[in-house]
């Protein structure tokens, strides 16, 4: 499959010697590129298609757009892929936003939008969501929410539209494997199927913008000399337990926005990396499939660990999906194993002309469970282990402020029954290391690098039978001068994304580069 997105996408987006031959502005403008990312694009298989509007608004306020979803008839409701789409369009002055969009309930996308040029900018985002046909079967009720201002000085009104393209199972072309149930988590409230033979919650979990949330990974404890405070620091961790229980750990992805790091010239063209589309956390709960099953309503609470007591600043909307057995009334099962270190989260401070806080944090949870199917007994051990570095540095008047961070989840989950045993390894890598500096000249500067990578691999019976590696890599410098009217801030900047996706399916490999918001490269190939 990646092979045929290389293909795809080589001949669709490959290196446009009209972008190159572009002349480069001495300095930003009042129009640029329309945002774009290095992601490849979705496969889409070639059979019948039916798409349908979910939802067309101008989010002006924090009034939610409400409407209904019917599935289309001439597509079946077996489908061998179902991919979400949204166009959007701004013009103006305005912030970024942040945004979702629910079906039936439960969180299909979540966003955040480009700040506009005075002329206007187009962009477009698709998503596969496939795995909640189970959802889109049915008629539904519609709430989608960029939450904005519009006023007389931020007039940026975002119209967007979504739809959701259905593709027919037919011919070679089969249904794709999907869960059986996807359930919005309502509250802390849960009753699953007493069927369930294997249950993931996904969590959408994201700081809010608008206070030092927004930046956790910025955050200094109360002692320290910093705007932004946070009882013990940086560190955070998304916890999700199952009726009180510690059930599943893993490390936020450090999103930014599109106006973060101070320095909205860094991403008019290409966003950091998920800006567009927020992934959410998976968890595996299997283990605790044989509690889940009694029939009763249990609790599954997610909370952000390190955020300070009482305080607010993170959303964590999630949804639970349930495959289960056709073959039984009841599965029935234990939790065998619950292990888990002490959470680890150290600040050391260390004063002076430039400040330093030195953070080392992680955590380590072991759970296994077994469900008793009608295929027999399966054995479920979710392992996963978090470790976060952190350097911050900084000076008094905060006109230097730096950051070298590292988040390392690494998780392994092992299945036994139903033949060999299976054990899927997934190692997650995000970075970041960047600084802001305000000259004597008041020209504010940020220089940042972004990663986000990930290893992939699974075995039977000792053999590997996938691997993937992705690499996507974020870089750019954008300066401004402060305090003075729009037209007089001479903003420069350079932007690139390096995404790369190799695997047993094939590789995808794409670049992009800018300057002063000029597209100047986008090639293809690997």
């Amino acid at each position: 499959m990646l092979a045929g997105l290389a293909l795809a996408a080589g001949s669709a987006l490959g290196a446009s010697p009209a972008a190159a031959a572009e002349p480069v502005p001495a300095e930003f403008g009042t129009d640029w590129h329309d945002p774009l990312t290095a992601a490849p694009p979705i496969a889409k298989p070639p059979t019948r298609s039916c798409e349908v509007t979910v939802a067309e608004a101008q989010f002006r306020d924090f009034t939610p757009y409400t409407g209904s979803y019917t599935p289309p008839k001439e597509c079946g409701d077996r489908w061998s892929k179902v991919v979400l789409r949204l166009d959007g369009k701004v013009k103006g002055r305005q912030y970024d936003r942040l945004g979702y969009l629910r079906v039936g309930g439960v969180e299909m996308f979540r966003t955040s939008t480009p700040e506009p040029s005075v002329d206007g900018i187009n962009w477009s985002v698709e998503k596969d969501v496939t795995h909640y046909s189970d959802t889109l079967r049915r008629a539904q009720d519609v709430e989608m929410l960029i939450g904005n201002v519009v006023n007389e000085t931020y007039t940026g009104v975002i119209d967007v539209k979504v739809t959701l393209t259905f593709y027919a199972a037919e011919g070679r072309t089969k249904p794709a494997a999907t869960p059986d149930k996807v359930i919005p988590l309502d509250g802390a409230r849960l009753t699953t199927p007493r069927n369930s033979e294997r249950i993931v919650a996904e969590v959408y979990a994201t700081g809010s913008g608008g206070g030092c949330e927004e930046f956790w990974y910025l955050t200094v404890p109360d002692s320290a000399p910093y705007s932004c405070k946070a009882d013990n620091g940086p560190y955070r961790e998304v916890q999700v337990k199952v009726d009180g229980q510690l059930a599943g750990i893993a490390a936020p992805f450090p999103n930014v926005w599109t106006g973060g790091w101070s320095n909205p010239f860094l991403w008019y063209v290409v966003p950091a990396p998920r800006a567009f589309d927020v992934k959410p956390i998976e968890y595996d709960l299997t283990p605790f499939a044989g509690i889940l099953n009694d029939g009763r309503e249990h609790r599954v609470e997610v909370s952000v660990a390190g955020l300070p007591a009482g305080q607010s600043g993170w959303n964590t909307p999630a949804n639970v999906l349930v495959w289960q057995d056709e073959g039984s009334e009841h599965v029935t099962g234990a939790l065998t194993k619950h292990d888990q270190s002490d959470l680890a989260d150290s600040t050391t401070i260390t004063p002076g002309s430039l400040n330093r806080l030195d953070t080392e944090g992680g955590h380590r949870l072991t759970v296994a469970g077994y469900v008793d199917t009608s295929h027999g007994r399966v054995e479920t051990t979710v392992s996963r282990t978090l470790a976060n570095t952190s350097v911050h540095r900084w000076t008094e008047d905060e006109n230097t402020d730096g950051l070298t961070a590292r988040w390392d989840d690494d998780e392994t989950v092992t299945v036994d029954g139903r033949g060999p045993a299976r054990v899927a390894h997934t190692h997650r890598v995000y970075t970041m290391d960047g600084e802001i500096t305000i000259g004597t000249d008041n020209r504010l500067r940020t220089v940042l690098t972004l990663g986000d990578r990930a290893d992939t691999s699974v075995v039977r019976a000792g053999k590997r039978i996938s691997w993937s590696r992705l690499d996507d890599t974020y870089t750019g410098d954008a300066a401004w001068t402060l305090g003075v009217p729009r037209d007089q801030r001479h903003a420069v900047g350079t932007s690139s994304e390096h995404y790369r996706l190799d695997g047993s399916e094939g590789c995808y490999d794409r670049t992009l580069r800018t300057e002063q918001g000029t597209l100047t490269e986008d090639r293809t190939g690997c």
